[in-house]
């Protein structure tokens, strides 16, 4: 069996060091597709994983989209070499769209698999994908009014992925909050928002209903003073092991049923942090399509109202 990570765009020796660290064995390298031996692994750094990976000959373009046809409907193509080619076989499948999703909706339920030609005759492809997004990709028709900044775009993109959002009255916690891009998204859903920051937030954001500023350091909150929150949000500029270290003094209270955070990194990555983080119980730990060099740190508890989150 063989399995391939896609890299997320520009992010390759993030992949091949997670990869290594995995001891992981990679046979080839197409681009930022790493195909490799063996059934797949926990990764934050692809943007797709493709399962069991086939190689096949083509005869033709022709050769190459009946190929596909007769495996499933869906595909997306990836193309570092040979562009032109695998447009045209591309333009022989069914084709899938790639529109921009309105916030909030769901993902697309229908599988998709992913392809990509190795040489004008040989064909890689892979039926079953982690990502229901052309090469892992998700983008959304932007709110360019709204948000102050455009990181609600990385939060978006967390509560699509994970298939769950605060609702209507649940309390948030937006810690390192300002200029306020993620309590927007918050305060926008419905929920009640506590945004916690010695910078102030952009003025229309304070003045969204149910938000709360609060002039005060992420890091000095007595997690002890709050008894009960449903969403923890971080999207705070700091080293890793100081968001670890907050993260498990809030987790330690319990009070705490909810975390979306962002692990964001300096000059070079901090894999032993991250891989920390991993080691948490029920963790989604993902480098998503809007992040920069940073990942997102995601833990989900149960829904006090019995609805499968």
């Amino acid at each position: 069996m063989r399995t391939a990570y896609l890299a997320a765009e520009g992010f390759e020796p993030q992949l091949a060091e997670e990869l290594r660290r995995a001891q992981v064995r990679v046979v080839m390298i197409h681009g930022r597709l790493f195909v490799t031996e063996g059934a797949a692994v926990a990764s934050a750094w692809a943007a797709n994983v493709w399962h069991d990976v086939q190689e096949a000959s083509i005869a033709s373009i022709s050769d190459a989209a009946t190929k596909l046809r007769a495996i499933q409907r869906n595909w997306a193509m990836y193309t570092p070499l040979h562009h032109r080619r695998a447009a045209l076989i591309q333009n022989r499948l069914p084709h899938v769209s790639a529109r921009p999703l309105e916030f909030p909706s769901d993902p697309p339920q229908a599988p998709l698999g992913s392809w990509t030609l190795l040489a004008p005759d040989r064909l890689l492809h892979a039926a079953r994908c982690d990502s229901p997004f052309p090469n892992g990709e998700i983008t959304f028709v932007e709110d360019r009014s709204g948000p102050p900044s455009r990181a609600y775009l990385k939060l978006w993109e967390a509560f699509t992925r994970l298939g769950v959002r605060p609702r209507a009255g649940e309390l948030c916690l937006d810690l390192g909050a300002a200029p306020g891009g993620w309590t927007w998204v918050l305060a926008k859903l419905g929920a009640r928002v506590i945004a916690v920051d010695k910078a102030a937030l952009d003025p229309a954001v304070a003045a969204m209903p149910g938000v709360e500023w609060r002039n005060e350091s992420a890091f000095a909150l007595d997690p002890a003073h709050f008894q009960r929150i449903d969403w923890l949000c971080a999207d705070i500029i700091c080293y890793p092991p100081r968001l670890l270290a907050l993260v498990q003094r809030w987790r330690a209270t319990g009070n705490v049923r909810n975390f979306v955070c962002t692990l964001k990194f300096q000059s070079a990555t901090d894999h032993d942090t991250a891989a920390k983080f991993l080691v948490i119980p029920g963790t989604r730990l993902f480098h998503a399509h809007h992040n920069r060099h940073e990942l997102t740190w995601a833990l989900i508890g149960p829904d006090p109202q019995g609805v499968a989150m």
